[in-house]
């Protein structure tokens, strides 16, 4: 089997080789390209010869997967696979498998990370330090006794209400399956973005979930509440949420993902928005992630060359 490893995956190169070595032995034969292209000629140059192809969220287009007769499986090196064309690969039988799980530590840490820079400025700390100035307006918020909202409680949502339960919240959570959890309560979604104070998102992204942030949920929530998003850019209105945070209606966002990924257009209308702050798609993004995420990722292609395929999807 001829196995094409797209891209570095976050890995340093020699680490990543001893994994594959590790995990496949002999079993397949093993093509690794050290950067990463969204290009489509580049991408049938690399890939048309493939058996199997591993990769992380990078766009892998019907255009693509046309040009590659002979593939049979793709790990995808990610937890989404919308950025692939699950419907040619299901037409043609080439299974696809994930890495759910990878990030479930790193995307949670960050959204207190980034719920704590909105609450105490620090951003803007920063700078106060670096102009000579002093904290004048710069008085910020504790994160103990806020109402803290869940809205998806799978694996990184649920580790996202226990942390928020650590820090001394009370948690709320809506999903669209009940899914009870000791100490926090489950409500609607509508009843969770009118009490809570932090709203963080953590939702795949499907035809459900396209938007279900919108100006109508958004006029739900307090004027004092702040919304975290590192889930999927498209979950939420950007047009809606900047018009809500230029008019004052919110009083802060942070946002992690978005229609594309970066670097975005000097235009997009987050970018020039108050007390928002934007972060590239780095959530999942942790040395300690990106190396579980490459050992699974290989852990699924040595389960389907031994014939008992793991983490499949779609």
């Amino acid at each position: 089997m001829k196995l094409v490893i797209l891209e570095p995956l976050g890995v340093e190169q020699d680490k990543l080789l001893a994994l594959a070595e590790e995990k496949l032995h002999d079993k397949a034969d093993v093509t690794y390209y050290d950067t990463r292209t969204t290009d489509t000629d580049t991408l049938v140059m690399r890939a048309k010869e493939a058996d199997i192809l591993t990769f992380s969220n990078l766009p892998f287009p019907k255009q693509v997967l046309e040009q590659c007769p002979n593939l049979k499986m793709i790990s995808v090196a990610f937890t989404g696979v919308d950025h692939v064309a699950m419907e040619e690969c299901g037409r043609r039988g080439i299974l696809v498998s994930n890495c759910a799980g990878y990030s479930n530590t790193a995307v949670s840490e960050l959204v207190f990370g980034l719920a704590l820079s909105l609450y105490r400025h620090i951003p803007s700390c920063d700078q106060a330090v670096r102009q000579g100035k002093d904290k004048t307006g710069l008085v910020g918020l504790e994160l103990a006794g806020k109402t803290f909202g869940v809205v998806g409680l799978g694996a990184i949502g649920r580790r996202t209400a226990l942390l928020a339960q650590a820090f001394g919240c009370r948690v709320y959570a809506y999903n669209r399956s009940p899914k009870p959890m000791e100490g926090v309560t489950a409500v609607d979604l509508d009843t969770l973005l009118s009490v809570c104070d932090i709203v963080s998102l953590h939702v795949p992204l499907t035809q459900e979930t396209k938007g279900m942030i919108g100006g109508r949920e958004l006029a739900l929530m307090k004027p004092d509440a702040i919304l975290i998003n590192t889930a999927r850019g498209p979950v939420v209105d950007s047009a809606a949420l900047a018009e809500a945070l230029r008019e004052n209606r919110l009083a802060g966002a942070a946002v992690d993902v978005f229609e594309t990924e970066p670097p975005l257009p000097v235009d997009h209308p987050l970018l020039c928005c108050p007390n928002l702050i934007a972060t590239p798609h780095v959530a999942f993004a942790t040395k300690e992630a990106l190396y579980q995420r490459a050992c699974i990722a290989l852990d699924n292609i040595a389960a389907y060359l031994d014939g008992h395929p793991q983490n499949i999807v779609g």
